[in-house]
């Protein structure tokens, strides 16, 4: 029988001998309770000063006159629930104490294979060890069995002291193949401001290409005549969900894939809707090459370069540019609405040309492609409009893809795979996860380690556009099937990385920022969401270090009060939780950040120092 308090096994003694109890204790206890001794402990009157005990386990607890042990509900919960354990012990949540919860100060012994013994220790009061009584080892090996163990403060996990990164060395199995001659995958985001076509643009694309299958297409062609919305029928092939058909926007990354000569291409369809940035900002950081798509309609282009404030144009182009983007193809699209007029295409690229400058781009490095999404001109073949064909003698959109320069891909640095979403999958089981593998290798049956949480597991099942595979390198976008592993520690924003080399994990941060074109000055204190890869944190500016000259990059001036538009600077930042992060002169792809605060970007800028050494600088 259980006690009511606790939950732990009663003596039953007590239960049936109340008869033999004396007779001021028999008023202070229900006569029908008989709770247990760790409820006794727990609600002992307080009586002369205490000695504390100290557990070999670490746990803590005082021993009064009376030779009770005595815990606060929330060490006892802190110690027990930590770990697995032989016994169920349910800790209520909050105990007011009434006549009937005084319990009588009586020596009981219970049975140590059913509850857990708290006692009268004896002898020396500084360890367990020392005492040689038989409650005290009744007590010892409960909680020896118990396995607890005592923490450090601050430790989250257990993991074992990573070897230099300078001594790994790629294993044969991730070198197999790696020189023949094959189509390298590359991740190629969709951006732009809302309504500027873009997933009708991918969905036109997918179908010239035979991604689409007839009968999907009609389906998608009915089900859009039905809602009143027959102009949407491509951009159906991307927007798949229900909100996303009901609202007219796409809202979260979508995913396809298709071919061309030189690439096998992973195309990532962003939102363009200011409210959906951050999940633009988590899908496109996997980006290698990017389409920025804009609306050449009279309005349309000027109110995505944002007449009042930043118009996500101007914004896509600083994240994508952030993202380490550096070759950028430009789709202006919508010309049939201007008369595919070459007048309008050279005006918006001088406007947005010059911009793109200023955000670090070449000249060199941009292809500008006029096209049609919807009447399908200039998407996969040269187009067939004479009025664009008239003065347009560029390469087409699918041309200027296959064109794009080789990303970098670097198999010789141990496995990096940043998460970027939590899947669930029949085929790939119960704990599937997707990402781009930003270096190293991966193989099925291979271990890795799921930071941060630390916990390893093994790879079970690796697809790539459904198709399986026994390895993935550097720059390939994947879901892979984990097992060996509870989902709980599996999350969006974690890394999977090599069992020997783990990522680094951090909840202070220095970084180098560019402040963006804000309109209310950075002040110290100021809360903000910071994204790091596939992660996304609040977190808060600790202070100001300096600000620095952007030709120079040397400090311009120490500790100043605030920060404003276009000015760069060092700042130190708290993380509200730790999150895996490397230093930008480490790994780049892991170590880029971007600010938001009140739903628009304040800042872009990479970790030049994370973790402890952060600290230790301030």
């Amino acid at each position: 029988m259980s006690c009511e308090v606790c939950g732990v096994l009663r003596d039953l003694s007590l239960y049936f001998n109340n008869s033999n109890e004396p007779e001021g204790g028999a008023k202070r206890r229900n006569k029908h309770s008989g709770v247990s001794v760790l409820a006794r402990s727990l609600f002992a009157p307080s009586g002369p000063k205490s000695k504390a005990v100290v557990f070999s386990d670490g746990f803590r607890g005082n021993k009064n006159a009376t030779g009770h042990m005595q815990a606060s509900l929330g060490t006892l919960h802190k110690t027990y629930m930590t770990h697995k354990q032989r016994h169920n012990i349910d800790i209520p949540g909050k105990m007011v104490m009434g006549d009937d919860d005084l319990v009588v100060e009586k020596d009981t012994s219970t049975d140590p294979s059913s509850s857990v013994k708290l006692d009268e220790l004896g002898g020396n009061s500084s360890t367990v060890a020392a005492n040689t009584q038989n409650e005290t080892l009744i007590l010892d090996n409960e909680l020896q069995h118990l396995s607890l163990e005592r923490k450090p403060k601050n430790s989250k996990t257990k993991i074992k002291k990573p070897v230099p990164v300078s001594q790994y060395k790629p294993e044969p199995w991730m070198l197999q193949g790696e020189d023949q001659d094959m189509p390298r995958q590359l991740n190629l985001a969709i951006v732009g401001h809302v309504d500027s076509g873009k997933s009708t643009l991918c969905g036109r694309l997918l179908h010239a290409l035979g991604r689409i299958s007839k009968k999907q297409m009609h389906k998608n062609e009915k089900e859009a005549k039905e809602k009143g919305k027959g102009s949407f029928a491509y951009a159906w092939a991307m927007d798949d969900s229900a909100d996303e058909r009901a609202r007219g926007i796409t809202m979260n990354v979508g995913v396809a894939y298709f071919d061309t000569k030189n690439y096998q291409v992973v195309m990532l369809d962003s939102p363009g809707h200011k409210d959906f940035v951050p999940n633009m900002i988590s899908g496109v950081t996997q980006a290698d090459a990017a389409v920025l798509v804009v609306d050449a309609s009279l309005g349309s282009f000027e109110s995505g370069m944002g007449v009042n404030g930043v118009g996500q144009t101007k914004e896509h182009s600083q994240l994508i540019r952030s993202f380490g983007v550096e070759n950028l193809i430009v789709a202006v699209n919508k010309m049939d609405s201007v008369e595919y007029s070459a007048e309008r295409f050279n005006y918006v690229k001088s406007q947005l040309g010059i911009f793109l400058r200023s955000c670090g781009y070449k000249e060199s490095a941009i292809t500008w492609v006029p096209l049609s999404a919807m009447e399908n001109e200039n998407l996969v073949t040269a187009a067939s409009d004479t009025r664009l064909s008239s003065w347009f003698h560029g390469t087409c959109l699918l041309e200027a893809i296959d064109s794009s320069a080789p990303p970098p891909r670097d198999v010789s640095r141990p496995l990096r795979l940043p998460i970027c979403d939590v899947i669930s999958s029949h085929v790939l089981g119960q704990v599937a996860v997707c990402g781009k593998v930003v270096c190293g290798a991966i193989g099925s049956d291979s271990k890795v380690l799921v930071m941060p949480s630390g916990e390893l597991a093994t790879v079970k099942i690796i697809e790539r556009d459904s198709s399986r595979l026994s390895l993935a390198r550097a720059g390939d976008n994947i879901a892979i099937g984990l097992q060996g592993i509870d989902p709980i520690h599996v999350m969006s924003g974690g890394v999977l990385c090599h069992p020997d080399y783990p990522v680094s994990v951090a909840s202070s941060l220095e970084l180098k920022i560019l402040v963006l074109d804000i309109t209310v000055p950075i002040l110290p204190g100021l809360q903000f969401e910071l994204h790091v890869h596939h992660a996304k944190v609040s977190a808060s500016l600790v202070r100001i270090v300096s600000l620095l000259d952007q030709k120079t990059g040397k400090a311009s001036a120490k500790k100043p009060r605030m920060l404003t538009a276009r000015q760069a600077a060092i700042i130190e930042v708290k993380l509200e939780r730790e999150v895996c992060v490397e230093e930008f002169a480490t790994l780049k792809a892991l170590g880029r950040v971007f600010l938001r605060s009140q739903g628009s970007t304040v800042a872009v800028g990479v970790v030049q120092v994370q973790g402890e050494r952060a600290e230790q600088a301030s």
